[in-house]
C-alpha cells in the first residue's frame, strides 16, 4: 500500500513538472506607478520630500505620519490630493531593504527638504490631461521650453 502511495506521487510529480512550462500567469503586484521615474524597476520605496511621504511600490500605497504614527494608505492625506505626483520629485530609495524606509526619515527630512530636485527625472507614463494636477516641479517639458 505505501508503495502505491510513491507510486501515485511519483506520477503526480512528473504531471506536475510536465504541465508548468504549459502555465503562464502575469501578475502586475508591485509594477512602479505611471508618474514614478523610469529606470527603477527593482526599487521598492521612493521619498517625496514636498509632502514628506513614503510611496511603497510592492504595496502601492504612500507612508506618511498620521497624527503620531505612520500610515499605509492608497492615497496621500487630504491637503496634497491635488498634489501632482508626476511633476514633484522623487528620491529614488536604492539603498534600503526592509519594510519601515521611515527609520531613516529624519535624515531623509533634511537631506531631502521640502522643494529638493536633484537630475532630472522622466516619468513611466505620461501624465493625464485632465486638469486635476498641479505643477509642483519641472514639468516633462521643461528642455525645450528654455531658451538656448
Amino acid at each position: 500500500m505505501k508503495e502505491l502511495k510513491y507510486i501515485i506521487l511519483g506520477f503526480g510529480l512528473i504531471f506536475a513538472s510536465e504541465s508548468q512550462g504549459q502555465i503562464s500567469v502575469n501578475l502586475n503586484i508591485g509594477s512602479q506607478p505611471q508618474w514614478g521615474p523610469s529606470g527603477y524597476s527593482d526599487v521598492r520605496y521612493y521619498y517625496l520630500p514636498d509632502v514628506d511621504a513614503y510611496y511603497d511600490v510592492q504595496t502601492s500605497r504612500f507612508i506618511y505620519i498620521s497624527g503620531n504614527t505612520w500610515v499605509r494608505r492608497k492615497s496621500l492625506p487630504n491637503q496634497y490630493r491635488n498634489y501632482d505626483l508626476y511633476n514633484g520629485y522623487k528620491v529614488v530609495m536604492t539603498d534600503y531593504r526592509g519594510n519601515a524606509p521611515y527609520t531613516y526619515y529624519k535624515q531623509h527630512k533634511v537631506k531631502y527638504a521640502k522643494g529638493y530636485h536633484g537630475n532630472y527625472q522622466k516619468t513611466n507614463g505620461h501624465r493625464p490631461e485632465n486638469g486635476n494636477h498641479r505643477s509642483k516641479g519641472k514639468s516633462d517639458d521643461h528642455k525645450k521650453d528654455r531658451k538656448h
